[in-house]
């Protein structure tokens, strides 16, 4: 299916990333001119960009307001203008905490970078789109935010906030500015990529994770990507809106496999 994206602009936000990166594939595959972005990543994100046709590396601090306004600015400036905007960017901490001994300088770096980014950026764009009227909005969650996630209370809350209050609230927000304007988000399961790979070192976690899920395997970057892109597409999701895709094998909140 022709997903009508060839020569759209798109934004990346954590474009350096392994989900992002394969995000910013998976665009240029359809045609599409990429803005990558990144914060610390430059010599991945502008070694990405090179190999895609028209895409540029664009840099920026997304918990600042000139950094996501920059960013934003700087993908407009190289592309002319922006159909898409897709906010990849965030972190997990690594280091498992209960919330009785999480302090509070990792809850409030948490909330900063998975959640007043996604504000920041968001206001950005859709000032973006504002001046435009036009343009839709892909937010990348976690399953951390449909069932929660032990010892990730703060990335957990940050993520529910971004997919649910967020998304539901922005898709009836953008419309007032581009009447066929879209925000949706994906939530990843467990996903092979480099923010994961030194807790997925631990030969007992894929077992684990998998006992509540249909399909007993991790997700790759591209198996996220495939369902961004398509919610991306005003032909192949025109008419979708404020809807949390999981792509995560049928996980639940229960044990399905002894």
């Amino acid at each position: 299916m022709d997903l009508g994206l060839d020569g759209r602009a798109v934004l990346v936000t954590g474009g350096s990333g392994g989900i992002g990166q394969a995000v910013c594939r998976a665009f240029a595959a359809e045609g599409a001119l990429v803005a990558v972005h990144y914060h610390a990543n430059r010599r991945g994100a502008v070694a990405l960009a090179a190999e895609l046709p028209g895409a540029v590396a664009v840099g920026g601090d997304l918990t600042t307001e000139d950094g996501a306004a920059a960013t934003v600015g700087g993908a407009v400036a190289a592309l002319g203008r922006l159909d898409a905007c897709v906010h990849a960017a965030g972190v997990w901490p690594s280091e498992p905490a209960p919330l009785w001994e999480m302090d509070l300088a990792r809850w409030e770096a948490t909330l900063r970078v998975d959640l007043t980014a996604a504000f920041l950026v968001a206001r950005a764009f859709l000032r973006q789109v504002a001046a435009q009227g036009h343009g839709n909005l892909v937010f990348i969650g976690s399953t951390a935010a449909v069932f929660g996630e032990a010892d990730h209370a703060d990335y957990a809350a940050a993520k529910a906030a971004v997919v649910y209050g967020l998304v539901r609230s922005l898709k009836n927000e953008i419309v007032r500015v581009a009447p066929a304007g879209r925000v949706n988000a994906v939530c990843p399961g467990w996903t092979r990529t480099p923010m994961t790979r030194a807790a997925l070192q631990d030969p007992t976690l894929v077992p684990r994770a998998t006992r509540t899920m249909a399909l007993r395997k991790l997700a790759t970057a591209e198996d996220v990507a495939a369902q961004v892109v398509l919610l991306a597409s005003d032909r192949a999701a025109g008419h979708v809106t404020g809807q949390v895709v999981t792509v995560a094998g049928g996980m639940e909140g229960r044990v399905l496999h002894e």
